[in-house]
């Protein structure tokens, strides 16, 4: 049960550190340095204030000028100009961090330091298709040298854009540390991105540079770009220059573009413009399902803060430490993996299928690169469930410290999975934040274990609150996920948003001045968390609410079912019940008539009876956005009749073909 009245008992603990493991840890590090270098006494109930978590949370979130520039000075920001001090403005949205600071985020990055000595390994490459790279400090150092000489030739200075359609590949790393150390806005996408999604996002930016590639690898198949590109190119009108890695074939052209080789033939110093701490990094983008994307702005200082907090206490990240996450240049977790060099981590790019030539691909990159922590998304984690894989018996993961998984709610069965098939002694990092802060909210500490099903912590620094619809704390009831102060790494603004409407209406119009998230939250008294999905998806059955999230861990526990979608058809304050519709896509030699029985079954008993849907229908796919979210808002509206126009944008979805099952539902074809 998930609903409002529950009683939740203390679930299973599936990790336990040891009383070793959490002294030792950079979280119970930091604990003591507050406690020598700042005198501050943390109120521990355990006795031992350096592995009290909750009482180090307790004191990030009530001195925030206190907490974040100890971060700062603990992990070791480069600061230029010094702040005038930590907090100018507390105000949501507003809030001015390090006023007067000024700082490089390339810098932190690239500097000599703990792990990034020239003969250090900065990056390990692997392709889908075999090709490996590493690449040292000393060589990372000197392509992003010369990848700047090119930016500069190219006119490209501070506050200009460089965008990239281009892979998780070494030379998309090179040019955005190259753009960041000038000062310029990154901004990029992925090559299986279709013309107009790439356009409706870098337009918006009026970008000076593309980096390009002339096409990419994909569950054994090669796809030539370069129409894409020409296309791309005649829609974006302030381009200065276009530059084309030869990703695929050394001998690919491309007219009126610059080659890679020539771009970066030109040795240039390696210096780093100071900027100052809210000057725009990168932009990154919503999904776009129901409009044009909105552009997110991150500021230089607000992420290196961020990151150096969430990767080397969250994460334990450190010096000799490989970090991997499954990602594409698409999603927020390529600039969340990209962060392990500023910690001094090897980061392991992979640019492929997770699935290609099968699910144990990945685990035959761990084993073989030494990873460390091992990111991935929970359907990832579903998938190797469901094809019985034990990854365990097959490959030495006794170095896998971690296994990080994002992207959608890990189910209970997955959280038994990795222990049982990757391995007991590995940390479950279930992770849950956004594209709008490129972080977690709610995550792992080195230092408190992992229950069954639950994200273990809130982030240090992150005020996280389950509320009501009137604004009042919940504890262990299911409620809005509620950040009620700033962070560093909330949006420096929307593109294109000059008086911040666009910006207050996403975040702060429900509970004003304070940020709602958008997702279903159950806080626990140990201080974990359960997430149950989106809140304008959720599930409202009798006056029972349940996050999708839930029904989705029943369903896709079959066997017999690859994939689902719920849709309450319900309308917002609507006194009578709509349908409750399960989409449903049957594995192969699976028919309707075996598995219904046993979902019906399976919901009344594990959710509740009011969660047993009014229609199961069979569907060849779920619809999905670009970075593999289900849609279900935009099915959601559909049926209800919203146009598809006003439903969703075609071209942010992966199949734009799967909606037309909801739209014949809905009567329009």
């Amino acid at each position: 049960m998930s609903d409002a009245t529950a009683t939740h008992e203390v679930p299973e603990t599936m990790w336990s550190p040891t009383a070793e493991q959490a002294a030792g840890s950079a979280v119970a590090e930091f604990a003591r340095w507050v406690r020598d270098q700042r005198g501050v006494e943390l109120t521990s109930a355990t006795g031992r204030p350096d592995t009290d978590y909750a009482a180090l949370h307790a004191w990030s979130v009530a001195d925030l000028e206190g907490f974040w520039s100890a971060i700062a000075e603990f992990c070791g920001v480069r600061w230029h100009e010094r702040p005038e001090r930590v907090l100018g403005s507390r105000e949501m949205p507003g809030a001015q961090w390090f006023p007067g600071g000024t700082l490089n985020y390339a810098e932190h990055a690239l500097t000599p330091g703990p792990g990034r000595a020239d003969d250090d390994v900065a990056v390990v490459f692997a392709r889908e298709d075999g090709l490996e790279r590493t690449v040292t400090h000393r060589e990372l150092r000197d392509q992003v040298a010369r990848a700047r000489a090119g930016l500069v030739a190219a006119g490209v200075g501070k506050g200009d854009r460089v965008v990239a359609l281009a892979p998780n590949s070494v030379e998309t790393l090179v040019v955005f540390l190259a753009a960041a150390s000038l000062g310029a806005t990154w901004s990029s996408c992925s090559p299986d991105f279709g013309v107009r999604a790439v356009r409706d996002r870098f337009a918006q930016v009026e970008p000076t540079v593309l980096l390009a590639v002339d096409g990419y690898r994909y569950g054994g198949k090669s796809f030539d770009i370069l129409p894409t590109v020409s296309a791309l190119r005649a829609e974006l009108p302030t381009l200065r220059a276009t530059v084309l890695v030869p990703y695929l074939d050394p001998g690919a052209e491309l007219a009126g573009a610059t080659p890679w080789a020539e771009f970066t033939a030109q040795a240039g110093p390696l210096e780093f413009e100071p900027v100052p701490f809210d000057h725009p990094l990168w932009v990154l983008y919503s999904s776009g399902t129901t409009g044009l994307p909105k552009g997110i702005v991150h500021g230089h200082g607000g992420i290196v803060v961020e990151h150096l907090k969430a990767l080397r206490l969250q994460t334990d990240l450190a010096p000799g430490d490989r970090f991997f996450w499954f990602s594409t240049t698409g999603w927020m977790m390529w600039n969340f993996l990209i962060g392990g060099l500023l910690v001094g981590a090897t980061v392991v790019l992979y640019d492929g299928s997770p699935g290609h030539p099968d699910l144990d691909a990945l685990w035959a990159l761990a084993e073989r690169h030494r990873v460390t922590v091992f990111g991935t998304s929970a359907p990832f984690v579903q998938s190797c469930l469901k094809a019985g894989l034990r990854p365990r018996d097959t490959h030495d993961l006794t170095g896998m410290r971690a296994l990080g998984s994002t992207g959608a709610p890990l189910s209970p069965e997955g959280f038994r999975w990795i222990a049982d098939a990757a391995g007991e002694h590995i940390q479950i990092c279930s992770v849950s934040g956004g594209t709008d802060v490129c972080a977690a909210f709610l995550c792992s500490s080195p230092t408190v274990p992992v229950w069954l099903g639950e994200l273990s912590v809130a982030a240090l620094g992150a005020d996280v609150h389950s509320f009501d619809e009137d604004g009042a704390d919940l504890v262990d009831e299911v409620g809005e996920l509620v950040i009620t102060q700033p962070m560093p790494s909330m949006p420096v603004r929307f593109w294109d948003d000059p008086d911040g409407t666009r910006l207050r209406e996403a975040y702060y119009a429900d509970y004003p001045g304070l940020w709602r998230h958008g997702d279903w939250v159950r806080a626990t008294p140990r201080g974990s968390f359960v997430i149950y999905g989106r809140s304008d998806s959720t599930l409202n059955r009798g006056g029972v609410r349940m996050g999708t999230a839930d029904f989705y861990a029943v369903v896709e526990a079959f066997d017999g079912v690859a994939d689902s979608l719920v849709i309450d058809t319900t309308e917002l304050g609507a006194k009578d019940e709509g349908a409750l519709l399960c989409f449903l896509v049957l594995a192969p030699g699976t028919a309707l008539e075996d598995v219904e029985p046993l979902l019906r079954k399976a919901l009344r008993s594990e959710l509740s009876p009011r969660h047993v849907p009014d229609r199961f229908v069979v569907v060849d796919s779920v619809p999905r956005t670009l970075n593999g979210k289900k849609c279900e808002v935009p099915v959601k509206k559909i049926l209800a009749g919203v146009s598809l126009e006003k439903a969703v944008s075609r071209d942010a979805l992966q199949d734009p073909g799967s909606l037309r099952p909801f739209l014949e539902l809905a009567g329009r074809v």
